[in-house]
């Protein structure tokens, strides 16, 4: 389809490259200045958590419609992705889920709020990013890789029913109960305009990466990675490629996350907001180091962050990103009671 606009000389990854910074830039500057996080809205301050949660709600909804317009319009088909896969790593998807909650709360940003925050000079969000980043790709193919295939070995099979449309009925009555429930809640938060039109915009950008990588740029003789917004393979192929240029070709993920970056950066720029900032008495480093591991490993193994499994897989209704995403919010909880019991007030942890 790209060759129709006069592309004809770009391969479908050098193009993929481009639209995912485009992406990536529009997430970073959206979410800089949304503060967008689903950690913020889990446990963050208890002034602004309504709003946080309902923000992130309001992306969620709008990926979910945006995502299944396609569907509906053949736009994309998931069939083959392996969100919608029959036989799904229950334990591993579990386990990875209350990994990675536990280590947004422990680095006090999950992996796409901690990318934003690098970007506006903050130098412990950097810490973290780089160590989730590492970790991920020891996970993915490295040194953890030989556990992650073990885990990950023990599968149930749900056999021809993958996701909320799959169920008895009409996929639209699904699709139709899941919006109305969002909708009440989102609702009952008392969610801002403004909020409202942040989270929308953040939303639209999940289907559009589906349906750059799925349909427009689509070539059965040059295929490339049908994917959406992520940040735990996009970092772990920045690493890659930062590491090892020479040796692979960047496509979206890499370009995604070089986006958010620069992104974010001139949100923080143009706003006067950009600060260095980094640890000192009060921040402890090992907190960071040990939250963006979990993370990494976590990312991995649940198939994804709050929003490469959260909002990009739960755009598609599968039940293995739903699971994801529910351990990821059962392990945020559970680590945030524990470390409130440890302190002398029952407070909210700060958010960055």
């Amino acid at each position: 389809m790209f060759e129709s606009l006069g592309l004809e000389n770009w391969t479908p990854l050098g193009a993929s490259l481009v639209a995912g910074a485009i992406i990536g830039l529009l997430f970073g500057v959206l979410a800089q200045r949304s503060r967008f996080c689903l950690r913020r809205g889990l446990v963050g301050d208890q002034s602004e958590r309504s709003s946080a949660l309902g923000l992130w709600l309001t992306a969620l909804l709008v990926a979910i419609a945006g995502t299944q317009v396609l569907v509906a319009t053949e736009l994309a088909d998931f069939s083959t992705h392996r969100f919608l896969s029959s036989n799904i790593a229950v334990p591993a998807i579990i386990l990875g889920g209350l990994l990675f909650g536990a280590g947004m709360v422990l680095a006090r940003g999950c992996a796409s709020r901690l990318t934003v925050l690098t970007g506006t000079g903050n130098l412990r969000a950097l810490v973290a990013i780089i160590t989730f980043s590492i970790v991920a790709h020891a996970t993915l193919k490295g040194i953890l890789a030989p556990a992650r295939v073990w885990l990950s070995s023990f599968t149930f099979d749900l056999g021809n029913t993958t996701g909320l449309t799959d169920l008895p009925g009409s996929p639209f009555i699904w699709i139709a109960i899941t919006v109305a429930v969002l909708i009440v809640a989102i609702t009952r938060l008392g969610v801002g305009g403004k909020d409202l039109a942040y989270g929308a915009a953040i939303g639209a950008l999940v289907p559009l990466g589906w349906f750059v990588t799925g349909t427009f740029l689509f070539d059965e003789f040059d295929p490339i990675v049908f994917e959406s917004l992520a940040f735990t393979s996009a970092s772990s192929e920045a690493l890659f490629w930062t590491v090892a240029g020479t040796a692979i070709a960047p496509g979206f993920g890499v370009g995604f996350f070089g986006g958010v970056l620069s992104g974010s950066a001139l949100a923080a720029l143009t706003t006067r907001e950009f600060e260095w900032s980094g640890f000192n008495q009060d921040v402890p480093t090992q907190r960071y180091l040990i939250g963006g591991s979990l993370m990494g490993v976590g990312g991995v193994l649940a198939g994804g962050c709050t929003v490469g499994a959260g909002l990009s897989g739960v755009s598609t209704l599968s039940f293995s990103a739903i699971l994801a995403l529910s351990a990821i919010i059962a392990g945020a909880l559970t680590t945030k009671a524990l470390m409130s019991n440890t302190t002398a007030n029952a407070q909210a942890i700060p958010a960055e």
